[in-house]
């Protein structure tokens, strides 16, 4: 029988005191859980993407792709029991007890699920008190600044069989309260469970143009309201490489905000012909389908700028955000206000979100453009720095040490020409990491984020010098709020925080993660070649020797001395303990 293994979010419920209630009337209890069932149990485990893996005759076992979804539909069902048990004599009440785990599992040819990821949320389940639901270390970890939980810690808990001691949150509902209310709301227009009522999701705004080739210009606007809005520290704004996987398809306002985990979505159009545009926007109430706010802007191409602040300042005044003087300066325009640079800027950013060699170069040419149309654009300097370190990292330059040198100048030119541009400090962090000014790095994607409190890049490159600077336990709390901006994330995420939990020396964990970024993208060397180091450390040997031929046939130059050379270990001890993995298992001497 053919299985597969994979990193899964696990809840296990069943039904307190089963046996006691079967006993006193089976037929009833039975036509009881099958109403709940087709009532309120698989339509809320549909909603929340979930695969119930098996049912037993009180309880079920369901498969999540997340443990947001997991908590959400958790949290619903067992506030929808409070309201079936509202007047129903304690002895006679159907009550739940949830477990929900993180973890490893094995998936049969035949869909059945086995392995620690499954015992250990069997196991929570026990330990839960009628109608509440226990999570273990790992799930709360995925969840907890992700929506509003109010959680007991229990401590660390032996389960039953399990070898090690957990440590496991206890979530109440009902009446006793989790301050998160649920996702599917009735007529109301309460927020979905945990999500924060001052958060938005901006989608790409349609390009009416009835040209392709003007795709570049609506998806910039759309980007540049994302980065307004993302400035103010009162809202929460969805990255954008999450809010354009929606690009192009005919989905429900409704799905967006369940997808991405918000209240409010804005959606648009914008229409270019000649030196005229045409933008329209309009801002929903995710919950309800309900419009808050509408408005169509014709204008000369050359207002664009004031059309854009706009629009941000009209969804802030329609969510009713209080805003700081501060505030206010934030939300001011940092951008050019040179049409033709701004054009050039457009289309490069665009470009460089590609990530080839081509597109690096492409984009190159036109932020340069830019920077010569309007030497103070910061945000075309930032932009410019960033297709030089891709072209250091990636050896797509004859002389790498000159694009690491020209990534640094024109990114301390971006921070010069406008110290309040995120973007700027955002670029500068990355180069100075990797030309090794490790506490630089650090202090400017600190910088970066209290600038733009929503900056799902920025916790990323933070995360990731805190690495490099042989701090990877602090570093894994900022991947985990990257991934909370960005449900989306970029794959690479997952490399960063297998690279934490291996230097943590938590080989295993870091497996996991891993295996998802290969099977997310097949063509990664680096991964693969951390894979293997994890199987040496593990004794995995065959394992490790697989991999890394994998990483050869992916890219038969790959070179461990280049990488030793490139990346930014502070302690070069560090990348020995890549040498040292590949070692054990003789892939090199």
């Amino acid at each position: 029988m053919s299985e597969t293994r994979k990193l899964a979010a696990i809840l296990a419920a069943d039904v307190v005191g089963y046996s006691r209630l079967a006993g006193a009337d089976e037929e009833r209890i039975l036509a009881r859980l099958r109403a709940l069932r087709s009532d309120l149990i698989d339509p809320t485990i549909a909603v929340h993407h979930g695969r119930v893996v098996k049912r037993t005759g009180d309880g079920a076992l369901v498969e999540f792709r997340s443990v947001v979804d997991a908590v959400r539909c958790a949290i619903e069902v067992q506030n929808g029991m409070v309201e079936r048990n509202d007047g129903v004599p304690q002895d006679r009440r159907i009550e739940f007890r949830m477990g929900i785990h993180l973890g490893d599992v094995v998936e049969e040819s035949d869909g059945d699920l086995m392995g620690d990821g499954v015992n250990i949320a069997s196991r929570l389940e026990g330990v839960a008190a009628a109608g509440a639901i226990c999570l273990s270390e790992d799930a709360y970890r995925q969840v907890k600044s992700r929506l509003d939980l109010s959680v007991s810690d229990l401590g660390s808990t032996q389960l039953k069989n399990i070898a090690e001691p957990i440590r496991v949150y206890s979530l109440q509902v009902g009446s006793a309260g989790t301050k998160a209310a649920a996702t599917s709301e009735t007529a109301t227009s309460q927020p979905a469970a945990g999500v924060p009522k001052l958060s938005i999701a901006v989608l790409p705004f349609a390009n009416m143009s009835g040209d392709a080739e003007q795709d570049y210009f609506a998806d910039g606007i759309s980007e540049d309201i994302i980065t307004a809005l993302s400035k103010l520290s009162q809202l929460f704004v969805i990255a954008r490489n999450s809010s354009f996987t929606f690009k192009g398809k005919n989905v429900q306002v409704q799905e967006v905000g369940t997808k991405l985990g918000v209240r409010h979505v804005l959606e648009g159009s914008v229409r270019k012909s000649g030196n005229r545009v045409r933008i329209t926007a309009q801002l929903i109430d995710a919950t309800t389908g309900g419009h808050l706010w509408a408005e169509r802007f014709d204008r000369e191409l050359t207002d664009i700028f004031a059309v854009q602040d706009d629009v941000t300042q009209q969804i802030v005044d329609a969510l009713a955000v209080n805003l700081t003087e501060g505030d206010r300066k934030r939300l001011a325009p940092g951008q050019t206000r040179h049409p033709e640079a701004y054009d050039c800027f457009l289309r490069g950013r665009e470009l460089w979100h590609r990530l080839t060699k081509q597109t690096n170069s492409d984009a190159r040419d036109l932020l340069q453009r830019a920077v010569e149309l309007d030497p103070n654009f910061a945000s075309a300097h930032a932009f410019l720095a960033l297709t030089h370190g891709l072209d250091y990292l990636n050896r797509w330059s004859a002389s790498p040490q000159r694009a690491i040198e020209q990534a640094e100048e024109a990114a301390t030119l971006a921070v010069a020409r406008d110290d309040s541009d995120p973007v700027a400090h955002w670029a500068l962090s990355v180069v100075t990491l990797y030309s090794r000014q490790h506490d630089r790095a650090i202090s400017e994607a600190e910088r970066a984020i209290a600038l733009n409190p929503n900056f799902a890049e920025g916790q990323v490159s933070l995360g990731e010098a805190l690495i490099y600077s042989g701090r990877s336990g602090e570093a894994l709390a900022y991947f985990d709020r990257a991934r909370v901006l960005n449900p989306y994330f970029p794959d690479v995420v997952l490399h960063f925080q297998a690279l934490a939990l291996f230097q943590l020396r938590r080989y295993e964990e870091a497996v996991e993660l891993l295996l998802q970024r290969v099977n997310r993208n097949p063509i990664t060397d680096v991964s693969r070649a951390l894979l293997a180091a994890c199987y040496g450390h593990l004794g995995r040997f065959e394992e490790a020797r697989a991999r890394w031929q994998e990483v050869l046939r992916v890219n038969p130059d790959y070179s461990l001395e280049y990488r030793r050379k490139v990346l930014p270990f502070k302690n070069p001890a560090d990348f020995e303990l890549v040498m040292e993995g590949l070692r054990n298992a003789g892939v090199v001497q």
